[in-house]
């Protein structure tokens, strides 16, 4: 019961159909490998989160489970699990993710189009990858100037099941630099580009580039180009946030994926609790729904207190 209805849920939300843009794997002049999105489970390698020109100042822990339901059957759940841990200031943190373990099962259809050769596999359970990323606040808003955010991340080849097409077994890495900039309604009337209360609307807008990189097959490696826009309004109490991204590689097959995120949140004594929507626009093919709980402790100022 509780499946059937999450399946009509991801079908209303997705209106629009996903295609793939398929190039065959035996045309000498693709020099494509399907080491890619489309090709395997969500979690392969996901279009990242941005970051909104801003990084945590707090200590942020993180568990949130996520359904994703694709195209030709397929359906997989997990468990993530995620720590933002800032590094002596609020300008730099530590962050470290993983997608704890993944359940799923494939249909036929989905076996033939990922090329799966085992005929037998129907479903089954894989650990994930473990990311790590230093994510480091350039610059600070300031009336003119907006926030500027970089981020160095690593993947690691921790995630199995290469033969059952849900995790590449390859290591990979990325880049990004974020730029933001909010606007402030203030509850007593008016804009500013600064908050001077907390009973205000936050309306923010950011964008990012980067460049990101995995292993494909016999020593090659892809290289893709990141982008991504979002959209952020947000009370005291709740918020909500859009955004568009994705990156492409160069083999051009598979691997351009790009997707369109919205996620709502709540804010209560330092709980977060949240649910995001993720449509696959393109070589994603695939609807995420994802609910979870963050709680967020100052321990900056914890520790200056202490002294």
């Amino acid at each position: 019961m509780r499946r059937r209805f999450l399946y009509m849920v991801l079908l209303l939300l997705g209106t629009v159909p996903m295609r793939a843009e398929l190039v065959p794997l035996d045309n000498p002049q693709s020099g494509a490998t399907g080491v890619a999105p489309l090709f395997f489970s969500p979690n392969a390698f996901p279009i990242p989160d941005m970051l909104d020109g801003r990084t945590q100042g707090k200590l942020r822990v993180e568990a949130a489970g996520d359904v994703y339901i694709g195209m030709q059957g397929d359906y997989t759940e997990d468990i993530l699990a995620r720590i933002y841990i800032p590094l002596f200031t609020d300008r730099v943190n530590l962050t470290v993710w993983m997608p704890v373990m993944e359940w799923y099962q494939l249909s036929d259809e989905r076996r033939s189009f990922c090329r799966i050769a085992d005929s037998t596999l129907t479903s089954g359970h894989e650990a994930g990858d473990v990311y790590v990323s230093a994510d480091i606040h350039l610059l600070k808003q300031r009336k003119i100037c907006p926030d500027i955010a970089f981020r160095a991340a690593l993947k690691t080849a921790s995630g199995g099941g290469f033969s059952k097409a849900r995790y590449y077994d390859s290591p990979g890495y990325f880049f990004d630099l974020a730029i933001g900039k909010s606007m402030y309604i203030l509850s007593g009337g008016g804009v500013s580009g600064l908050p001077q209360d907390k009973q205000v609307v936050e309306l923010r807008l950011s964008g990012s580039v980067g460049f990101l990189c995995w292993q494909t097959a016999n020593g090659r490696q892809n290289d893709a180009f990141m982008y991504g826009l979002q959209l952020l309004v947000a009370h005291r109490y709740v918020s909500l946030r859009t955004t568009w991204g994705g990156y492409m590689g160069w083999e051009k097959y598979g691997d351009r994926p790009m997707s369109l995120k919205v996620q709502a949140s709540g804010h209560i004594r330092g709980f977060e609790p949240y649910i995001l929507y993720q449509y696959g626009i393109k070589d994603y093919p695939f609807h995420q729904v994802r609910v979870g709980l963050a709680y967020n402790v100052d321990i900056l100022k914890r520790k200056e207190a202490k002294k």
